[in-house]
């Protein structure tokens, strides 16, 4: 991270109560988790399809699984989009994991793991970078909404990893806010290889890294050691539409 840039704080309490007052009416990462390079292959199970909301980081991914399953396959179910579902969510949302994406129009989360409306607590940036906003959006979903997995996307031929690498062979400038982007990204050039290939290898230090920082942050991490929440790095291929973990 650029050393310029202050790095955010844990949440204190007074943080918390004005967030949850704002919303009131309405970690070794992956822990404990056997994860492969991709996902299960068995994941569309009964207990992966059911209704009931996942409650802990292995049912929750499972969920994601047996979604993206459907999608590559296309045999999206466009779950979670009735009137009476439509309804209950006026009273209150409980989302089962929240995925920090890329802000690319060709990775929306929902379709990619064929979720519906209340399923999803959804945090997009160029990059997965962090910052304040990213963070707190996170903190409030696992603290406030109890979400046991957060899910880092990155994907294949991410834009905003290919500027960075760019910006630093060249030494030429970004324009205005894209260089903040660039400047968080920089710390995970991978300079062992060269091309396309130091573009590809970019896209998953990038992830790990952003993974790491967010289950070290204070107010997560204590949850991914008790086994209640699982940060977890994953990768989107654009060729096949199969997102894959990364360790």
């Amino acid at each position: 991270m650029n050393s310029n840039t202050r790095r955010p704080a844990a949440l204190q309490p007074s943080r918390r109560t004005l967030l949850r007052s704002a919303v009131a009416g309405t970690a070794a990462a992956g822990a404990g988790l056997a994860l492969g390079p991709a996902f299960p292959a068995a994941a569309a199970t009964p207990e992966a399809e059911s209704t009931d909301r996942p409650v802990t980081p292995a049912q929750a991914l499972r969920r994601l699984a047996a979604g993206n399953e459907r999608w590559r396959r296309q045999l999206q179910e466009h779950p979670h989009e009735s009137t009476a579902l439509r309804r209950r969510l006026v009273l209150a949302q409980h989302p089962f994991a929240i995925v920090l994406g890329c802000v690319d129009s060709r990775v929306p989360p929902e379709l990619v793991f064929d979720q519906g409306l209340g399923d999803l607590l959804t945090v997009r940036s160029a990059g997965e970078v962090l910052d304040e906003a990213v963070l707190g959006s996170i903190a409030y979903g696992v603290l406030e909404l109890h979400v046991p997995l957060v899910l880092v996307l990155a994907h294949q031929s991410c834009g905003a990893v290919a500027a960075a690498v760019h910006a630093d062979e060249t030494g030429e400038p970004l324009p205005a806010h894209i260089q903040y982007l660039a400047d968080q990204i920089r710390p995970s050039i991978d300079h062992g290889q060269h091309g396309e290939a130091r573009v590809d290898a970019t896209v998953n230090a990038h992830v790990r890294r952003v993974r790491g920082r967010l289950a070290a942050e204070p107010d997560l991490a204590g949850k991914v050691a008790s086994g209640e929440l699982a940060v977890v790095a994953a990768r989107y291929e654009l060729r096949d539409q199969r997102v894959r973990t990364l360790s």
